[in-house]
């Protein structure tokens, strides 16, 4: 495993990177499989054949494949082959995969009472792999278990748990409701309508149902935390076997119909997903076509990198996109000494951010960032509060060092954390504890697997006081690509969890709290962008997140892999939902 990125690769990597430049432009037909970026204008290798295995590898294994209990952008992406949410993104290239659409639902919701009330219809027909019916109800129960069960399924977002009407603290969730009643904000009329109502209007709520917390679960077949284990199917594809650690196999759903299904094709006959795969050897997989997608869609090894920008027959093959992500170190507002703003502002102007880039591949893999939020989504506001000097490649450290005497913490020690089968998330620290040292902040690193990463590591409250956790290292995508999506579960106090947290930095700010509650409530969307741009200025102000690079994802095409688009959706990755085999 790489420690860092070889000079002489880093020359090629920049050099090749201007080359891929050059030649992104193009017809962006579906058929451009010799073609850098093609997957970002059309749909590479179309085809309607149906047979033969797709194969996915990932480096370590998802923290669930429990529709419920996820929170990964990829497992988002690949649970909709077997789970089907009220709403979803249709497949489309770049920006053209935000394009939101009915799913499982018959239509968009029907907002009323000034957008506190969302209905939607399930689409009649619709059957799990057993052959018994979907209902509305199952609905309801899969948000009651995914949001009020945090003690059992505590890794999705919690979003329903914030904005439902009747949340006051007395619902415990399904595991614990001994009336069985459920939560009365959710209503469910008939077997074929399920009615949400909110605290307050959400102007943005069928992006909110799109996440799989709204695939259905009938409550007589839910295992708790092991309903990972043997997911009842409503998607193309069902579990076959599941071998926890080592392989996940799909096969055709012989429920699914496509007169209910206007989105998924069921192309290949097998799915198979293999766990903890060294990355090289998924590249090299790749480029031989015995895997075809790499799941966590996080890109090319940094040693596979430099090869294929300096082969141009190789270049041909890949697409380097941007995915509604930053690359951050998070701040933790609750450990000293960066409970102290003076502190966190030293740090944001000590971290040398052309370091960081070089450490995760060179500005292929990310543009410098300034703010929280990414250059691709709706809102975003170029400015920057802590801007770096340099002298030649030298950080001038003027800036910082005058915070640091203000904070008054002196020499300190603290731990940053990083993701272990994430190599260049461990370079990226690695840059960050030598930046800090300069300041006389002296950092240790814990890394840990991705699969465990939130729900008992990073942003964990107790863990991260027991251990002095101080600065934690994120790769962050949108929920869904609006300003809210974005920045409401990295930076609301009402976010904060005990395990499963992803405001990482633990920031209760008032001020940010009402004005991201004010701009979802504001069906204008010219005026909820701009409020976005405010609560990123205002979370700046605060220095509790330090932007690094707007991230980049350099992705390899398989050359037998049918219909690839690479869709700014899922973060930059290739749409999941009808991946086939080139016959």
């Amino acid at each position: 495993m790489r420690r860092s990125v070889p000079v002489a690769a880093v020359a090629a990597i920049t050099s090749a990177g201007l080359l891929l430049a050059g030649c992104s432009g193009g017809k962006g037909s579906s058929d451009e499989s010799g073609e850098a970026n093609a997957a970002t204008k059309g749909i590479v290798n179309a085809s309607d054949a149906k047979g033969g295995t797709v194969t996915y590898a990932i480096s370590d294994a998802p923290e669930s494949f429990d529709p419920g209990n996820t929170y990964y952008a990829f497992i988002y992406n690949f649970s909709r082959l077997y789970a089907r949410p009220l709403t979803t993104f249709k497949p489309g290239p770049g920006p053209k995969g935000n394009e939101l659409v009915p799913d499982l639902a018959e239509s968009m919701g029907k907002p009323s009472d000034g957008g506190k009330t969302w209905t939607y219809k399930i689409r009649k027909g619709v059957k799990y792999d057993d052959g018994s019916e979907v209902t509305a109800q199952d609905v309801k129960y899969a948000v009651e278990r995914s949001n009020f069960a945090r003690d059992t399924l505590s890794l999705g977002p919690n979003y329903f748990q914030q904005f439902l009407k009747d949340n006051d603290g007395g619902y415990k969730g399904p595991y614990k409701d001994k009336s069985k009643a459920g939560l009365k904000s959710i209503e469910t009329p008939d077997e074929q309508t399920i009615v949400f109502h909110l605290k307050k209007p959400f102007a943005e709520f069928d992006y909110l149902v799109s996440a799989p917390q709204t695939a259905p679960v009938p409550q007589a077949k839910d295992k708790g935390a092991d309903y990972t284990k043997s997911v009842l199917s409503t998607g193309s594809y069902k579990f076959e076997s599941y071998e926890e650690g080592k392989k996940l196999t799909l096969v055709r759903n012989p429920q699914w119909s496509a007169k209910t299904d206007p989105l998924r094709k069921q192309l290949p006959d097998k799915i198979v997903l293999n766990l903890k795969v060294a990355q090289s050897t998924i590249d090299k997989d790749l480029k031989s076509g015995n895997t075809l997608v790499d799941l966590a869609g996080r890109g090319v090894d940094g040693q596979t990198q430099a090869q294929l920008l300096t082969d141009p027959k190789e270049k041909a093959n890949t697409d380097n996109t941007l995915g509604q992500r930053l690359v951050y170190t998070a701040l933790n507002t609750k450990v000293k000494p960066f409970d102290n703003i003076e502190c966190r502002k030293a740090v944001q102007y000590a971290i040398d951010k052309k370091a960081v880039q070089t450490s995760l591949g060179g500005p292929i893999r990310g543009e410098l960032a300034s703010t929280v939020l990414p250059t691709d989504i709706d809102g975003y506001q170029k400015y920057d509060l802590y801007p770096q000097k340099y002298d030649g490649d030298k950080l001038d450290l003027t800036e910082a060092k005058k915070h640091w005497d203000k904070c008054g913490a002196g020499k300190t020690t603290t731990t940053i954390l990083a993701r272990n089968d994430r190599q260049d998330e461990v370079d990226a620290a690695t840059t960050v504890i030598d930046s800090l040292k300069k300041i006389g902040v002296t950092a240790k690193i814990q890394s840990y697997p991705t699969s465990k990463y939130f729900s008992d590591y990073a942003g964990v409250p107790k863990f991260n006081k027991k251990n002095n956790v101080g600065l934690i290292m994120m790769q962050w995508g949108s929920d869904f690509p609006t300003g809210y999506g974005y920045l409401q579960q990295i930076l609301n106090g009402k976010a904060i969890s005990q395990s499963g947290n992803t405001n990482l930095s633990e920031l209760d700010d008032p001020e940010i709290n009402k004005l991201l509650d004010s701009a979802i409530a504001n069906t204008d969307k010219a005026a909820r962008e701009k409020a976005y741009a405010e609560i990123d200025k205002k979370t700046m102000e605060q220095a509790a997140i330090v932007p690094l690079t707007y991230f980049k994802v350099l992705m390899y095409r398989s050359p037998k892999a049918t219909n690839l688009v690479s869709t700014s959706a899922f973060s930059g990755q290739y749409d999941y939902l009808n991946i086939g085999v080139k016959k």
